[in-house]
């Protein structure tokens, strides 16, 4: 009888093992289709061919907050519903489906928060051979925290320089020397600022400026979305005129941390740490999540020939400020934000993003034939 147990148990475990990986196939599939409608039937092609969609621009949000249309809108609502993004695309091995217009050929993407999300949103998108995607433009266009010495929420900010906030050293503030204003510092260095800067192995990524420029020009006059709300907010940062002003249009470096820093200390520290891998080049203007996730994949993706990472455009806008006013602390401002559906800019910003983004991708557009092959600059106006 123990023999007998013993040869059924030698035969039984595996053929168990081998159900499990069957039903764990299948619910994979199933959990899966949550994401989209009949995720069942999803195949991963194996090889670009000559059926893949031809996309012209690349639409990068990060998050919706309920639906993707008829609710509370996020940073992908607006684009898909004005945009007629209207053509699905089932996309399991990432955060949210594709959709795409046909006939303007702009594809909108979701990635998810943070740096990990995005990077590898793209990276799959990148190798999926259903588009054609080695002409496309990218543009991101997300919300952000916007520092008040540099502009007023409800603003909108195109970056060249993006500065990872997260590689480093860290020693708890309250074990550092007396002399370090920081416990945070570049990896593979002695101390905060460290006059012998080390080489960046992702610190710091440069997109292309004179792209930058030119859709800063393109885009500079557009009108801006103001409300009473912004306007009380505003109010609070009496010694910040540039915080005090109805929204506009800038140019200024970004930060991308996974963690959601607030306060006039980690204000002064991120203003200091894109000074310090720009060589003062870039002023710190605007803090988000995703960035240099999605800048790397895509620069992965340029040396393997599927896309051009110099199309690559980082359009932000503020809603909510990265420190609190004088009459607040840091904690009771941050607080006061409530959740992420709360900022008291984020209304405007994302109509904002929405209306100088459009800008820019109308006039790649409205003139492919030039674009499609020469990616523009600032002196291209000037001709």
């Amino acid at each position: 009888m123990k023999g007998w147990i013993c040869r059924v148990t030698e035969r039984v475990v595996p053929l168990c093992f081998a159900v499990v990986l069957v039903v764990s196939c299948v619910s994979y599939d199933d959990n899966n289709s949550s994401l989209g409608e009949g995720n069942v039937n999803f195949q991963y092609p194996n090889h670009r061919h000559n059926s893949s969609k031809p996309v012209k621009v690349v639409i990068v949000t990060h998050f919706e907050l309920g639906d993707d249309e008829g609710d509370q809108p996020g940073e992908f609502q607006f684009w898909k519903t004005r945009r007629d993004l209207s053509e699905r695309y089932e996309f399991p091995q990432s955060h949210h489906d594709l959709f795409y217009n046909p006939n303007s050929q702009l594809l909108g993407i979701v990635t998810g928060m943070g740096t990990a999300k995005s990077a590898s949103a793209i990276m799959a998108l990148g190798l999926d051979q259903r588009f054609d995607l080695t002409k496309s433009y990218w543009l991101i266009a997300g919300i952000a925290g916007i520092d008040p010495e540099d502009a007023s929420i409800g603003s909108v900010a195109w970056s060249s320089y993006l500065v990872d906030g997260d590689l480093g050293f860290e020693i708890d503030s309250r074990e550092i020397p007396e002399d370090w204003e920081t416990g945070f510092f570049p990896l593979f260095s002695t101390g905060p600022y460290d006059p012998k800067r080390p080489s960046s192995i992702g610190e710091i990524y440069q997109t292309n400026t004179g792209f930058r420029d030119w859709a800063f020009e393109v885009s500079k006059n557009t009108v801006l979305k103001d409300t009473i709300e912004l306007d009380e907010t505003r109010e609070l940062y009496e010694n910040f005129p540039l915080a005090q002003r109805p929204p506009f249009v800038l140019r200024g470096g970004h930060i991308a941390a996974m963690t959601f820093w607030h306060g006039k200390l980690k204000n002064d520290w991120a203003n200091k740490w894109v000074s310090y891998w720009t060589d003062g080049m870039a002023d710190f203007v605007t803090s988000a999540m995703e960035d240099t996730g999605t800048y790397q994949s895509l620069a992965f993706l340029h040396n393997a020939g599927k896309v051009d990472k110099n199309r690559l455009l980082v359009l932000r806008g503020g809603s909510n400020y990265t420190m609190q006013p004088e009459s607040r602390s840091a904690v009771e401002n941050l607080l006061s934000e409530g959740e992420g559906d709360e900022y008291s800019g984020l209304e405007a910003a994302l109509e904002n993003i929405y209306r100088v983004g459009s800008v820019v991708i109308d006039e790649l557009l409205a003139n492919w034939s030039l674009y499609e092959d020469e990616i523009p600059t600032a002196e291209l106006l000037h001709r």
